[in-house]
C-alpha cells in the first residue's frame, strides 16, 4: 500500500515524516479494534474461524469521508504512481526476515545506510485507491489475539449474548465412572425434564416412559440384592477373622512366640530339668564342686543363715563355647528341684524401645514369686557388655540398667539365684561383674584327658560301640576337644559305621571321624600322579622316622598320604598324657620332627626337586624357635630375657634375636639330616609300605621299623 523509494526526488516531499506515522498508525488501531469487534460477537464452539471477516469504512471509523475526498487528499500529499496492475490478493501467509542490527531499523525498515547514501526516503503511492487497497488486505491478514489462562476440565461452553459481563456459570467437570451413579440417583423425578430436552412426540414419549419405569426397577432389585450380598460377604470374612484369631491365640507355639515378640509379656514359663543332676555333667569337676554348694544353699537355706551367712545373688560361668556351661546350670536347679528360667541374651533387645527392660522385668517378677528358683541367662556378655556414651544409642543402656537394678531388689535370702555363662568375660560391664551382684565366677575350662575319656564312655553308653574300642586312646588325640566336640566326634563315627552297614562302632569308624574333624574330609577324587605321591610318601615317612627316633618327641599315631582339606598326607603324634609344660628337649624334637619332611625330600630326590610341602612344617619350627628365644629364656646369648614386642627393641637386638632363632632351626635341619641318613634303608621301607596302604596306624609302623623279617606290609 505504502512503500519506501530508493529513488532519490526532493521536489515530491510536501509532508513530515512523524505526520505521516502517526496517520497511520491510528488508521492501524482503529481497524485491529473493529476487527476485534466483529469477531468477538460470534465465537464457534470448536474454536475455528467459519467464514472471513469483512471491512468497511463504517468500521475503520472513517463513515463521515468519501472515497473520492479521500483520494483526493491523498493525491495532494502523495504523488501518483504509474497505472497499476490488476491487484493481487495477497497469500495469508507471510514472509519471515532476520531481525537487523538496531532497534530503529526493526521498528522503521530504514537503514542506515540508506539513510546515508541516498539521503531521506521518499513516500510515493501504489494504487489510485490506497483506503480501498487497504481494506481488501486487512479482510485477508489473520487478526490473532494472544490469551493467557489454565486449561481445566470444564467444557468450553457458548457465551450467550446478554448485556451481562460478569463471568459465565459452566456445569461443573464430572468424571466418566461417577455419571452412572449420579444419575442412578436422580430417580425419575428428572423423566419430564428429560423428555423436554428430547423434544418426543407424544406417541413415544409413552414407550419411553415404560421403559424407563422397567429399567429402573430392575436397577432397584439389582442394587438391593447386590447390597445384601456385600453384607453377607462382610459377616463371613468377619466370623472367620475371629475364628482364626482365637485358634492362633490357642497354639502353645505361636502364643509363646507372640507374647515373646510383643516385649509386653507379662508371664515366663519355667523350663522342666528335672531330670537333669550332676550326674550328667562330666569332666569339669572342679566346676561341679563349686555348684555342689549353691544346690546346698537351695535345699537348705537356714543351714548357712544361722551362722549368718547370705546366699549368693549371681553366679557367673566362664568357659569357651561347648564346655557345658548350660548343661552345669541345668544340672543345678535340676538337683536342687526348683524352677530354671532359660533365657538368652540376645532375646532381650528388638527394634522396639524398652522391649529389653520390660523383659527384664517380667523374667525377675515371675522369678520371685515362684522363690526359690534359678534365673539362667546364655550369653550375658550381648546384654551386660560396657555400657559406653553414643549418641546414635541413647537408648542402648535401658537392658543392662534394668538388669542391675533387678539384681541390686534381691531381698537377702530370698532364694533367686542368677546363673550367667559367657565366654568373653573381658567385654562385661564391671558394675555387673562387682560383689553383690555376681558374687562367684566359676570357671569351665576344656577337659583335660581325663575328663575327655569320661565324655566318651558316657556318650559311647547311648550307641552300639566294639568292646574292643578304647576311650582313653581317643582321648589323648583329641586334645583341646571341648564337650560339644566330643559329642559330634561319637556322632560323626555312628554315621560312618551306619553308612558302611557296620553292627556297631568301632575304632577304625572314631579314628575316621576325628580326622575328619581335625583335617576334614577325605578327597579320593582327587587325581594325584604317581611322581607326586611318591614325594608326599617319602615327605611323610620322614617325619615318622625322625619321630620314632628322636627321644623326646610325641609317640606316632597314625601316618597317611590321602588326601584331606589342604594337605597331602600327613602324620599325627598322640601324647600319652596332656602336656602342661614342655622341657627344651621337647621343643627341639618337635623342631626336628618338623624338618624331616624337608630334609627327607633333599635327601631322596636332591636339591633341585625340594617341593612347597614344607611351607606348614617351617612355620611350626620357627614359631617354637622364636617362642624359646624371645618368651622362654631358652638362649644362651640373650639370656633369661623376654621379648614380647620385637618391633620394639633396638636394632642390634632385633638382629641378635634373629641370629639366635637361624640357628636353631639350622642346628634342627642338621639333626634331622643326620637322623635320617642312619636310617635311610627303614626310610625307604616306610615310604613303600605308604604307597601301597596310603594309611599305616601306630601299631603297623611299629612292627615294620622293629621286626626286620616283616614284610607282609610291603609289596613285592
Amino acid at each position: 500500500m505504502f512503500s519506501l523509494s530508493a529513488s532519490f526526488q526532493p521536489q515530491q516531499m510536501i509532508l513530515p515524516l512523524s505526520q505521516l506515522i502517526n496517520a497511520l498508525h491510528s488508521l492501524k488501531t482503529s481497524a485491529t479494534a473493529s476487527i476485534q469487534t466483529l469477531q468477538q460477537g460470534f465465537i464457534p464452539e470448536h474454536s475455528s474461524y467459519l467464514k472471513e471477516p469483512s471491512v468497511s469504512l463504517r468500521d475503520l471509523g472513517l463513515s463521515e469521508i468519501r472515497g473520492s475526498q479521500l483520494d483526493e487528499l491523498l493525491s495532494r500529499l502523495l504523488p501518483i504512481p504509474a497505472p497499476e496492475e490488476p491487484p493481487v490478493v495477497p497469500s495469508a501467509w507471510r514472509s519471515s526476515h532476520v531481525s537487523a542490527h538496531s532497534f530503529f531499523q526493526n521498528k522503521h525498515g530504514f537503514s542506515h545506510r540508506t539513510l546515508g547514501v541516498f539521503g531521506s526516503p521518499i513516500f510515493h503511492r501504489q494504487h489510485h485507491s490506497p483506503l480501498k487497497a487497504a481494506c481488501s488486505e486487512l479482510q485477508f491478514l489473520p487478526v490473532l489475539f494472544q490469551s493467557r489462562g489454565f486449561k481445566t476440565f470444564r467444557p468450553k461452553t457458548r457465551r450467550t449474548e446478554s448485556s451481562y459481563d460478569g463471568p459465565v456459570e459452566s456445569e461443573p467437570y464430572t468424571p466418566a465412572f461417577m455419571k452412572g451413579l449420579l444419575q442412578r440417583e436422580k430417580g425419575p423425578e428428572s423423566l419430564d425434564e428429560v423428555l423436554k430436552q428430547k423434544n418426543l412426540p407424544e406417541n413415544q414419549q409413552e414407550a419411553f416412559k415404560t421403559g424407563f419405569s422397567e429399567g429402573f426397577m430392575r436397577s432397584q432389585a439389582f442394587t438391593q440384592r447386590t447390597q445384601d450380598s456385600l453384607r453377607r460377604t462382610r459377616l463371613i470374612l468377619l466370623a472367620l477373622l475371629l475364628i482364626g484369631i482365637y485358634g492362633l491365640s490357642r497354639s502353645p507355639f505361636l502364643s509363646v512366640r507372640f507374647r515373646t515378640t510383643s516385649g509386653l509379656d507379662s508371664a515366663v514359663d519355667p523350663v522342666q530339668v528335672k531330670n537333669v543332676t550332676f550326674e550328667h555333667v562330666k569332666g569339669v569337676e572342679e566346676a561341679k564342686n563349686e555348684l555342689q554348694e549353691v544346690v546346698e544353699f537351695l535345699k537348705n537355706p537356714q543351714k548357712f543363715t544361722v551362722l549368718g551367712g547370705k546366699l549368693p545373688k549371681g553366679i557367673l560361668l566362664i568357659g569357651p563355647p561347648g564346655t557345658g556351661k548350660t548343661l552345669l546350670a541345668r544340672a543345678v536347679a535340676g538337683e536342687a528341684d526348683v524352677p530354671f528360667y532359660y533365657a538368652s541374651g540376645s532375646e532381650f533387645d528388638e527394634m522396639f524401645v524398652g522391649v529389653g527392660a520390660s523383659r527384664i522385668r517380667n523374667l525377675f517378677k515371675e522369678a520371685k514369686a515362684n522363690a526359690p528358683c534359678v534365673i539362667f541367662i546364655d550369653e550375658l556378655d550381648s546384654v551386660g557388655g560396657k555400657r559406653i556414651e553414643s549418641p546414635m544409642h541413647p537408648y542402648s543402656r535401658q537392658t543392662i540398667n534394668q538388669l542391675l537394678a533387678e539384681m541390686d531388689g534381691f531381698k537377702p535370702n530370698e532364694g533367686v539365684i542368677v546363673v550367667g555363662a559367657t565366654n568373653f568375660a573381658e567385654a562385661l560391664d564391671s558394675a555387673l561383674i562387682r560383689p553383690g551382684r555376681f558374687d562367684m565366677q566359676v570357671t569351665v575350662p576344656r577337659p583335660d584327658v581325663k575328663g575327655r575319656t569320661e565324655i566318651l564312655n558316657w556318650y559311647f553308653s547311648k550307641i552300639k560301640v566294639d568292646p574292643a574300642v578304647e576311650a582313653g586312646i581317643i582321648a589323648r588325640g583329641t586334645v583341646g576337644f571341648t564337650g560339644a566336640e566330643l559329642e559330634n566326634l561319637v556322632n560323626q563315627a555312628a554315621l560312618k559305621a551306619a553308612v558302611d552297614e557296620k553292627e556297631m562302632v568301632t575304632m577304625t569308624d572314631l579314628e575316621f571321624a576325628k580326622d575328619k574333624i581335625l583335617m576334614g574330609p577325605e578327597r579320593r577324587s582327587v587325581d594325584i600322579d604317581k611322581k607326586n605321591k611318591t614325594i608326599t610318601a617319602y615327605h611323610e615317612s620322614g617325619h615318622a622316622i625322625v619321630a620314632y627316633y628322636t627321644k623326646d618327641a610325641m609317640p606316632i599315631n597314625k601316618a597317611t598320604i590321602m588326601p584331606r582339606g589342604p594337605t597331602l598326607g600327613h602324620v599325627s603324634m598322640l601324647p600319652e598324657d596332656d602336656r602342661w609344660s614342655e622341657t627344651r628337649a621337647q621343643l627341639l624334637a618337635q623342631m626336628d620332627v618338623s624338618m624331616g619332611g624337608r630334609v627327607a625330600e633333599e635327601l631322596i630326590f636332591g636339591d633341585d626337586n625340594i617341593t612347597t610341602g614344607a611351607s606348614s612344617d617351617f612355620d611350626g619350627a620357627t614359631k617354637i624357635a622364636k617362642m624359646m628365644v624371645t618368651r622362654f629364656g631358652m638362649s644362651d646369648k640373650l639370656g633369661v630375657m623376654t621379648y614380647k614386642d620385637v618391633t620394639k627393641q633396638s636394632p642390634e637386638t632385633q638382629a641378635a634375636i634373629e641370629q639366635e632363632v637361624r640357628v636353631l632351626l639350622l642346628d634342627s635341619y642338621t639333626r634331622a639330616k643326620s637322623l635320617l641318613k642312619t636310617y635311610s634303608e627303614e626310610h625307604k621301607k616306610l615310604a613303600d609300605a605308604l604307597l601301597a596302604h596310603e594309611t599305616l596306624d601306630a601299631k603297623e609302623i611299629k612292627m615294620l621299623l622293629e621286626d626286620k623279617s616283616l614284610d607282609l606290609l610291603i609289596p613285592q
